[in-house]
């Protein structure tokens, strides 16, 4: 891992994967010392923020550097499930890029659980780690211009859910009804960094 600055009150730790990023994440999270205002997870960086004149900057790497990442402590995050027709698109090409039928992609997505490594691309846009290893594929050779909202896709180590319309090269495997982000609502983004998602078969 490498610390870099981020302006006076701020820093940005580089990570080798998206595991280790998750789990630093979670050991300052769990911690959460005194003077930390923010943590903001990327693909493999965590940005952390601080409190001018804190000493919370100090305290997340002493913390980092003494702590146990293969072993993170467990998130405390929602547990979400969400209902999907695996209808989508591109739930041919997955199957026979994996070598399996649809029926086995189906399985393999359901059958995992996974959690909200970090958010972004769009509001509500949760990119959700633990999918099985004949999921992770390139995304296409040629994005769309639009992707449904509520489409399901899976894109390298990733599957996730588009929010709203948008373009995307996501491989699409299914639609869900779910709202993933109402500006309106008290909480609008319905998932978090740390949240806990299972992917139900409708």
């Amino acid at each position: 891992m490498r610390w870099l600055p981020y302006g006076p009150d701020a820093a940005l730790l580089e990570c080798d994967s998206s595991d280790r990023m998750a789990a630093a994440r979670a050991v300052v999270a769990d911690a959460r010392p005194d003077g930390l205002v923010e943590l903001v997870p990327g693909a493999r960086t965590l940005l952390v923020a601080a409190r001018p004149g804190s000493g919370a900057l100090a305290a997340v790497r002493a913390l980092l550097d003494g702590a146990d990442l293969a072993h993170p402590p467990e998130g405390r995050g929602r547990e979400v499930t969400i209902d999907v027709r695996y209808d989508g698109a591109d739930l041919d090409q997955v199957a026979r890029t994996a070598g399996i039928s649809a029926d086995e992609v189906v399985d393999l997505h359901t059958g995992a659980e996974y959690t909200v490594a970090f958010t972004g691309f769009a509001p509500g846009f949760g990119y959700l780690t633990g999918l099985a290893e004949p999921l992770r594929q390139a995304r296409l050779d040629s994005p769309r211009t639009s992707v449904p909202a509520g489409s399901v896709g899976v894109a390298g180590e990733f599957t996730g859910v588009y929010p709203r319309s948008s373009p995307g090269g996501w491989r699409l495997i299914g639609h869900t009804g779910t709202v993933l982000f109402d500006p309106r609502a008290r909480r609008p983004a319905l998932l978090s960094p740390g949240d806990t998602v299972r992917f139900r078969s409708r």
